[in-house]
């Protein structure tokens, strides 16, 4: 019998016909986000790894980066788990702003922090991705594995495919996704699977004080654009 199961189940698998009552959980975890994160203010929300220890310079990182973004007036979201997670909630919390922990029940690794103000529990990967998605005014990628990957290649296609709308998606450190980006750049560009442009999506920064300048220019940028009469765009 294979371990790593949640309640002898497997919740996609599980689905079958006959169990429409089951769309009723689904409804009720989207009921559940949007009733606690309806009135939250301007957020980032911040991926990376779970197995992150709190000696490692990422870690350290994340937390200085989460406190600079609390300072400026931005709430942090995370998957509400350690490591990065932990380490975005610790410094949002620190920095005396909202610390949102939308937490996953996994079999393994997942267990809620002790520093999110806030924590939704979710069964549910879709789900919990529209919470992160649908809230945040940036997207801070920090190292990370399969997990992390998905949730930087989900963004990125729901800003290219316009169901989302442009923010800046940052990648932070160079050294640890330059490889990434590379064949990126020599497989998906060169052999014309995304166009030049789509490029443009994201960036590749390592300043914490630069990463938050470059998010705070643009939503700053976006409300002037918004809030200007058509003849002074």
């Amino acid at each position: 019998m294979e371990k790593h199961i949640i309640n002898g189940k497997y919740p996609i698998n599980d689905f079958k016909p006959g169990e429409s009552w089951r769309l009723f959980k689904i409804m009720g975890e989207f009921v559940e986000g949007i009733d606690a994160l309806h009135n939250l203010g301007p957020a980032v929300s911040i991926f990376g790894s779970a197995r992150t220890s709190c000696e490692h310079p990422y870690y350290k990182k994340c937390e200085t980066l989460a406190a600079l973004f609390a300072k400026k007036g931005y709430s942090v979201i995370t998957g509400g788990g350690g490591g990065i997670m932990e380490a975005a909630n610790k410094g949002a919390a620190a920095g005396g702003a909202d610390s949102i922990g939308l937490n996953i029940t996994l079999p393994f690794e997942q267990k809620p922090n002790s520093y999110a103000t806030t924590q939704i529990e979710f069964k549910y990967f879709f789900v919990r991705k529209v919470m992160f998605l649908k809230y945040a005014q940036a997207f801070i990628i920090m190292p990370g594995g399969f997990g992390t990957l998905d949730e930087l290649f989900e963004t990125i296609t729901l800003i290219q495919t316009q169901r989302i709308r442009k923010v800046p998606v940052i990648l932070v450190g160079k050294d640890y996704w330059k490889g990434m980006v590379r064949w990126v750049k020599d497989k998906f560009l060169k052999e014309e699977m995304i166009s030049e442009k789509d490029l443009s999506i994201f960036h590749l920064l390592d300043d914490p004080e630069e990463i938050v300048r470059v998010v705070a220019d643009f939503n700053k940028n976006r409300q002037k654009n918004h809030l200007a009469t058509p003849s002074e765009k």
